[in-house]
């Protein structure tokens, strides 16, 4: 059974999210923004869902914990998901997307369940897949404001998912390396897809260094990028 707001208050809502990108679009795509509160880790979120008593809903905007069961089943929890669900279900949504050859995809705003992006769907806007990871979450960071201030206009009621699943892998840190055979249309997909902040990048191991790769830029048969050379270090997931 969802919490139900008091509907004598203003509703409080807030948004989850691990990326600093998304704090600047509050102002610029939302109307109501006085009514929202920000939580940018576990800790944070379960101190503002212990005192605030009146969560309409929570946005989460790329978050990287799992959400426990107590609270979605509590408070309505909303998700989005960079594919046209229920295909592409599962870790790194961009990546696999552009693996895969896709040039666009669809924005998928789902209410949070048991099993991983399998809820049911309030709605889905196309996503287009050009430019650099950066550059794409920042297009889906704007989508999504606007599909939270549409979900706050309208209450809409999530519909089930339909058809069969297909389930991408969260990708590994060295499967950032770059790939030794393919086409200089191949690299340059693999060095923009990984360039954005808090992503390892696209990298060639050299001896005792990581060279790492963004920026990336095809003319003609050639591509340029910009370079960086560190020590070696352990590279989180994408």
């Amino acid at each position: 059974m969802l919490f139900r707001i008091n509907t004598l208050q203003k509703a409080t809502y807030i948004l989850a999210t691990s990326k600093p990108w998304h704090k600047p679009m509050l102002a610029k795509y939302l109307t109501n923004e006085s009514q929202f509160l920000w939580a940018n880790d576990p800790e944070q979120l379960n101190d503002l869902v212990s005192k605030e008593k009146n969560i309409r809903y929570i946005f989460f905007l790329h978050w990287n914990w799992l959400v426990p069961e107590i609270l979605w089943k509590k408070i309505e929890c909303v998700c989005f998901h960079m594919t046209d669900v229920p295909y592409g279900r599962g870790g790194s949504p961009l990546q696999n997307l552009i693996v895969r050859g896709h040039k666009e995809t669809k924005l998928s705003a789902l209410r949070m369940v048991q099993e991983m992006d399998a809820g049911p769907v309030y709605t889905k806007r196309p996503l287009p897949l050009e430019g650099t990871a950066q550059e794409i979450y920042l297009r889906a960071g704007k989508l999504s404001f606007e599909i939270i201030q549409w979900m706050i206009d309208n209450h809409p009621e999530p519909v089930p998912q339909q058809g069969e699943p297909v389930i991408f892998k969260r990708r590994r840190p060295e499967q950032s390396e770059l790939p030794e055979t393919g086409d200089i249309g191949t690299l340059y997909d693999h060095i923009r897809m990984l360039d954005a902040p808090t992503y390892p990048l696209a990298f060639i191991e050299y001896g005792e260094f990581i060279v790492e790769f963004s920026d990336a830029d095809v003319q003609g048969d050639e591509l340029s990028a910009s370079v960086r050379i560190r020590k070696k270090q352990n590279q989180g997931e994408i």
